[in-house]
This record gives C-alpha cells, structure tokens and sequence, in this order.
C-alpha cells in the first residue's frame, strides 16, 4: 500500500524559490550556512525543551550539527540532532511561504511568559536557499516528542512536494541535498569546510563535518566580561585578526536599546596603513545570533574608524530576508550610530582612566580621528574631544585636550587659539605668536598638515571658536617701546611701502600685535591661513584658482630695522627699495610662502656687498 502523501506548494512557493535563488542571495554557498542555522535553531529549541522537563525522544543524545560530503554521489548532508519535525510541522515550515515555526513557537512561549525566548531564531525562508545549489531535497525527520515516529519530505522545488512515514530515524532532522551538475563543488570536503569556518565558526553547538569537529572557537562576545581570561581574549583576536601582536585597546560591551547589541571591538597595536600597506579595511564582522552576517561589514561603522577588527553581533537583524545583503539601511544607519556613539565614549573613557595608553593610540590613530572631524559631523564634537596637541602654558612633548584649555581658560579670553607650525621651536620663534606670549594668552601648537582643515571643520568647541592665531584679532597692550616711530610716521612709511612694493603686497598697515619681529605677512583672504594656502598650493592641479595670493603687510614700527628704513627713504629710495622687498621676503619666509627664493638670494648678496663696501 502506497503511504506517500502528495502536496502542492501554496501558490507563491514558485515565486518565492525564485526570489531566494536569483534575488535574496548573490552566492550560492549562503545556502551552508542558512541549514546550519536550521540546524543550531533546532537545537536550541531542544535545549530548552529539556531545560523545561518535558519527556523527549533519546533525552541521551546531546544536541549537535554533523556535514557529510559525497563526491561520487554528488550529494552533501546536514543532519542536527535537534527538536525535529512532526508531519504537520513539516507541512507547516516545509510547505507555506515563509510561515515560520520559530514564530509560532515564539508566540506560544510569549503566551506562557517563558523568559528564554530571545534564544530562539528564526526559521523560514533560509531552507529554501537549498535549491540554489540542489536538483532534489530530501528530509528526514524525528520529532523529540516520545509517542510520534519518523517522516521523510522530497522536493524538487517546483510545483510541490511528497510526504510519507520513514522508520527507525533518529531524533532530529537530516538533509540530503543532491546536487545540481554546476553546484557540485558543494559535494568537496575542502570547499565545504572553508564555507563553515568563513559563516559559522561561533554556532553554540558542536558542528562536523565527515567525523571532524570544525568549529572550535567560542563566540566571546556573548559571555559575560567576568568569565573571560586574558589568554582567552587574546586567542579570539588573532582568530579574528590575524595578527600575532596584542591588542592595544578592547571594548566589550552589551546592549539592549535602542537595538539589542554583543560587541566585541579591538584596536591593533600598530597602524598599518602608515606602515606602507595601503588603506585598510574595516575588518568588524556583523552577526546574528553567532551567524555570520557580513564579513568586513561595510557601513557598521564609519570609514574613520576602519582601523577597528572585531565583531558586532545584533538580533535586530531581518534574518530571513536580509542575511546576504543589508538592505535594510535605516537600521545600519542606527547601528552605526549607537555603535559609533560607543565606541567614542570608550576612547573618553581610556583617556581619562590611562592616559598613557590612550597616548600610545593617539601616536598611531590621530590621522583617523582628524578624518572623523572633517568628514563625520554627527560625531563631530565627541571626535574634537579625542584630539590632543602640545600647548604654549606645558612642556615640549606633553599633550592636553581641547577640554583641558578651555578649563584654562582666563575670563579675558573667548577664542581657543591654534598656531601652524612644523616644530615647537619655529612655533615660538613665530612673529604670529610675539602677542599671545605678550599678553599671556595659550596657544595650542600644531604640527601636522591637516590640522588646520581640522580646526576649521571643527570651528567651535564647548561654545569657544577656534581660531588661528595668524587670524586673531588681538593687540598688544604695553606702550611702544623708546624709539618707535610716531603714529603719523608709522601710516607715512606705510602708504610709501604700499606704493614701492606694489601688486607683490595687498594692505600694508602697521601691526598692533608685533614684539621682536620686523614685520609679518597675513594672507588677504579672510579664511585663508598662510599654511592652509600652502598646502592648497601642493594638492592643487593646474586648471585649479586659489583665488588671490597676495598677502597683506604689517609693520612693527617700534623694530628698529623699521625706524631706519623710515630713514633711509628719505636719504636713498633705491637702496631703501630693496630693504623693503628682503624685509617683505624674510616674513614670507618666516611664514612658509616664498616658493622660489632665487630673486631673494641674488638681492640680498647685493644688500650685503653694500654693507661690506661702506
């Protein structure tokens, strides 16, 4: 007597198979992963079953997940030891669209107020990923239950599917997958392997694969801080990281809201993108429920912070539609957001409770964080509180926070004040600096190109403007030393300047700001720093404007070099000429913008042969 039961998909079954095979998964191995989450569900579902005291069928039989390949066959089979299926169960998940038997389960447990329920994943559409890779799928299964028996499912995944009893099976249910000619490297016990250590390394249950246990690394991130040694941590960053150095920082945290998150986040010791390895990609893998998701996940975090390795595992997660690609962007958008906003604090948190290694991570990692000032304007200000740069008030090679300076700050102050320069000596040595250390005013000390851009994108921080110090509109307030030239001689020079040094100057006015210097250059562009137009000058290309490069001419005229040129005019104009353009090309000098100092060498030699010869 023929036992076999016939049945036909709902009518949408095609249309489905055909959005998992074409549409949902762009490779065909998701499939390995997709019945090994099966398969761990399951599992899961039987832990708790037992945990509940309810009689099950082989109680002795622990709960696990086995692979088998078969190349001579062409087939390859996933058998778990799990909750397994009854016949209308299998009916139920194996033959209506995407009807979930984890969901109904779900709502049975929320109606009995069961605690565990967030233990249990979904399960659905991801079997039916099988058909990508196979022309026939047969099941096997056992429900625990102790008074039901065994049946067996087939399908070649169009129009329906066979049912009919199978004898003496196993508690737990097995998949036989017989292959379709271009899947049969899935039959490869070395193909099969690299796809279960790549997806499904940290699954809570024992998975092996033709009598070899493959998983051997514990999922961290999901056990608690207390529990965990050194070593262990240790061990599951070279897994992840594939580097043989410890890490220099570690962020374990979990949380709940705004979306249930396990992370566990590793800085590198070193940074190898300046170490000649060209730009380096994020290296956190997303997961859900111990599965992977998407290794190097692109947009978990932003491109600043790609330094980071490590794995973000959230059950936020769409599984059943989204596993293979987010196409949920809100949602990254939100995980990048409260992961980001984490990690942020973590590093506040490190700078305050070790300041020494968070020194250790600023050596390395500050050109990431300067990229996050300029390029990240939700983090914007929480970045501007990472930064750290030498300061007037402290000793050469200590560092201190904006935060720092602004608690520093005297009631007299309102702007933060920042000065570009290649070494802390040329930074004191600045006719731009003569005023803050006259009026003893701090200064912040910046030697890397991209400050400036940083402190412009930066603009205000804790309500103070940032400020350049070539910019600042600050005036000495001691009286002019003896010999300074009166205020009618000083605006008389200026206006005979103006007309002898021409369209190489824009302003010339006498400074207010100038101590031991004879005169400095200020670039005529409101916005524009001397430093900033240089390095402007080296990225531009050739069709590129600038806009106007002449720079504005201020005179110090208490100097005495500036008191004698007033004289000198009226004695001789010519030789008088050529002190006002080397005094104009010194403080183009001294600011960094004189580009070809050819014409300034050959006219001071003549400067000089004329001293010599009087």
């Amino acid at each position: 007597m023929n036992t076999t039961e016939k049945h036909h998909f709902q009518a949408e079954i095609q249309q489905l198979l055909d959005i998992v095979i074409h549409s949902l998964y762009t490779d065909k191995e998701i499939f390995v992963r997709e019945l090994i989450s099966n398969g761990a569900d399951a599992c899961e579902k039987l832990r708790f079953t037992q945990a509940s005291g309810a009689a099950i069928h082989q109680p002795d039989v622990a709960a696990g997940i086995a692979l088998t390949t078969d190349e001579a066959a062409g087939t390859i089979t996933f058998i778990d030891t799990g909750i397994g299926m009854t016949h209308g169960e299998l009916v139920e998940n194996l033959g209506t669209i995407a009807h979930s038997g984890t969901k109904a389960f779900l709502k049975q447990l929320a109606e009995d107020k069961k605690p565990d329920a967030k233990l249990i994943g979904q399960f659905g559409v991801g079997f039916y990923s099988a058909f990508m890779a196979a022309k026939r799928v047969t099941v096997f299964s056992r429900s625990l239950a102790v008074e039901e028996q065994g049946w067996q499912w087939i399908s070649e995944g169009t129009g329906g599917y066979e049912i009919a009893p199978a004898a003496d099976l196993p508690r737990g249910t097995k998949i036989v997958l017989e292959l379709k000619d271009d899947a049969k490297e899935f039959a490869q016990k070395d193909t099969i392997e690299r796809i279960v250590k790549r997806y499904s390394s940290f699954v809570p249950f024992p998975i092996e694969l033709n009598g070899s246990r493959v998983n051997t690394v514990q999922a961290l991130w999901t056990r608690s801080k207390s529990e965990i040694k050194e070593e262990e941590y240790s061990e599951f960053y070279q897994f992840i990281g594939h580097d043989h150095e410890q890490p220099l920082l570690r962020l374990h945290f979990t949380a709940d809201a705004p979306l249930a998150i396990q992370s566990l986040l590793f800085v590198p010791a070193r940074n190898f993108e300046t170490m000649g390895m060209g730009r380096m990609e994020s290296e956190v893998n997303l997961y859900c429920k111990k599965v992977l998701i998407q290794a190097k996940a692109k947009h978990l975090f932003p491109e600043w912070l790609r330094f980071l390795k490590g794995v973000v595992d959230s059950e936020d997660l769409p599984l059943n539609i989204s596993r293979e690609t987010m196409q949920d962007s809100a949602l990254m958008q939100k995980l990048n957001k409260v992961l980001t906003t984490r990690f942020l604090k973590f590093l506040d948190e490190q700078a305050e409770k070790d300041p020494a290694t968070y020194e250790k991570f600023y050596a390395e990692y500050q050109r990431f964080l300067k990229e996050g000032v300029v390029t990240d304007f939700t983090h914007k200000e929480a970045v501007g509180k990472l930064l750290r740069y030498e300061s007037s008030l402290l000793e050469k090679g200590k560092l201190t926070s904006l935060a720092d300076y602004v608690k520093r700050m005297g009631s007299e102050q309102k702007e933060i004040y920042c000065l570009m320069a290649p070494s802390r000596e040329a930074a004191e040595s600045s006719p731009y600096y003569e005023v803050f250390r006259e009026r003893k005013f701090e200064v912040l000390f910046l030697y890397d190109a991209w400050d400036e851009f940083v402190m412009e994108h930066l603009h205000t921080f804790e309500g103070k403007p940032l400020k350049a110090a070539e910019k600042a509109e600050l005036n000495l307030t001691e009286p002019k030393k003896d010999g300074a030239l009166s205020e009618d001689a000083a605006k008389a020079l200026a206006q005979w300047l103006k007309e002898t040094l021409g369209d190489k100057v824009g302003e010339v006015r006498v400074s207010q700001r100038l101590v031991d210097s004879p005169a400095v250059v200020v670039d005529a562009d409101k916005f524009m720093t001397s430093s900033m137009r240089r390095m402007l000058k080296a990225m531009k290309k050739d069709d590129q404007e600038l806009g106007p490069e002449k720079q504005d001419f201020e005179i110090n005229a208490a100097h005495p070099i500036i008191s004698r040129l007033d004289q000198m005019r009226q004695k001789d104009a010519a030789l008088a000429s050529q002190v006002a353009e080397q005094i104009l090309d010194n403080a183009r000098v001294a600011a960094g913008v004189l580009e070809d100092p050819r014409t300034m060498l050959k006219r001071l030699n003549q400067l000089l042969e004329k001293v010599l010869n009087q």
